[in-house]
């Protein structure tokens, strides 16, 4: 699952979003956090410690493999254990086995997601994530008002490949026009527009980016 702060907004502001008929959101920084920094320290409290894990595991260049469903879980850590201390293996497994019960939602964006839905619009999920989406499913407050989902793991084609986004409208009868893609990553957003979606780089400010939806025409 993706991480990091998100950049400026960017996109579509001022663009007449009238014709928007679906709206397509990531999970992990719009919907759900994914912090590597708390769940390195679940079960460590030396900083320089937690840090080792969170380089040699959240941060590991396997990680987007594990996402893109293409190496297990159990070689991730297999790797994960040669680049840190044997003391720290058992925290280090611990916090791996349970990181998805420590993500937190952002309530106000799955509270958009749900004006969304009310008021007639799509509303899908795709994210890049690993196979334990299934588990991290259930946390999600807005999942149960979603329309659709495809998650990379399983498709085994990740954003911000274009391939990914068609995957979902031919899954669902969507046209990517009638879509707006929402993600905190830019590159994802490039993704979309190349595959023929509106997108909106997303900065967090869930009441933002909801006055800002008001203003291009979407009615919530």
């Amino acid at each position: 699952m993706e991480s990091g702060a998100a950049q400026k907004t960017t996109g579509t502001r001022g663009v007449d979003l009238s014709r928007v008929r679906n709206f397509v959101f990531d999970m992990g920084g719009v919907l759900m956090d994914f912090d590597p920094r708390h769940f390195s320290h679940l079960y460590v409290e030396d900083d320089a410690d937690a840090k080792l894990i969170e380089q040699a595991l959240y941060r590991s260049p396997l990680w987007p493999l594990l996402d893109a469903g293409v190496v297990s879980e159990s070689t991730v850590e297999r790797k994960a254990r040669h680049e840190v201390p044997e003391r720290l293996w058992e925290p280090m497994h611990r916090g791996f086995v349970e990181w998805e019960q420590h993500q937190v939602p952002f309530d106000a964006m799955n509270a958009v997601v749900r004006q969304l839905h009310h008021a007639g619009y799509g509303c899908y999920l795709l994210s890049n994530a690993g196979t334990r989406w299934w588990k991290v499913k259930g946390r999600i407050p807005s999942m149960d008002v979603m329309d659709g989902f495809v998650v990379s793991a399983f498709e085994r084609i990740m954003k911000p490949d274009p391939l990914i986004y068609q995957v979902l409208c031919e899954r669902y009868a969507l046209r990517p026009q009638d879509c707006l893609f929402v993600d905190d990553n830019a590159d994802n957003c490039e993704g979309a527009r190349a595959a023929g979606m509106l997108s909106w780089h997303y900065d967090g400010d869930a009441a933002a980016f909801a006055d800002a939806m008001r203003q291009g025409g979407v009615r919530i």
